[in-house]
């Protein structure tokens, strides 16, 4: 179960990011943060509900709540394709900084161990590597993008 700073920082994450839902799942337990209108509406299962305040994010907790994990499917003629998914939840960086060029980009050749993002988690920044040898087709996420435990990145072509 995740300690209420952790929960915090999440909810932070997803102000800052363009994303409106995110739905985090561990050992039974479900996580679920949804924006509206700039507000931002955690679920936590756990066994009784508790309020925070009327102008900070409500904080809802259920016994079960439905799992609502939402992955960007490839099109139908990229079935032979691979994903490079994220290792966790974090926010990702397609460029070590704003002024740097991007890791890769479409048409780039991509080897096991080349880095083709950074994913921030808690303050850390984690170089993710391809572990396939190809090339990139598509970039599946937005800079700056909260991404969830096993969402595609990058669809890739095997050589």
């Amino acid at each position: 179960m995740l300690k209420i700073q952790e929960i915090r920082e999440l909810i932070k994450l997803i102000d800052k990011s363009s994303i409106d839902e995110f739905t985090y799942e561990h050992e039974g337990n479900v996580i679920s943060l949804k924006k509206n209108n700039a507000a931002v509406q955690p679920q936590q299962v756990v066994e009784a509900p508790v309020q925070v305040s009327a102008q900070k994010p409500e904080i809802v907790t259920e016994e079960k709540a439905p799992q609502q994990v939402s992955e960007q499917a490839a099109p139908k003629s990229e079935e032979n394709y691979k994903k490079i998914v994220s290792p966790m939840v974090g926010t990702f960086y397609a460029s070590p900084s704003p002024e740097d060029p991007l890791y890769v980009q479409p048409g780039d050749k991509v080897k096991e161990n080349t880095v083709v993002c950074i994913v921030e988690a808690m303050k850390l920044f984690n170089e993710i590597e391809a572990e396939v040898k190809g090339e990139i087709v598509e970039v599946l996420v937005d800079n700056g993008q909260l991404v969830e435990y096993g969402q595609p990145l990058f669809l890739v072509k095997p050589e």
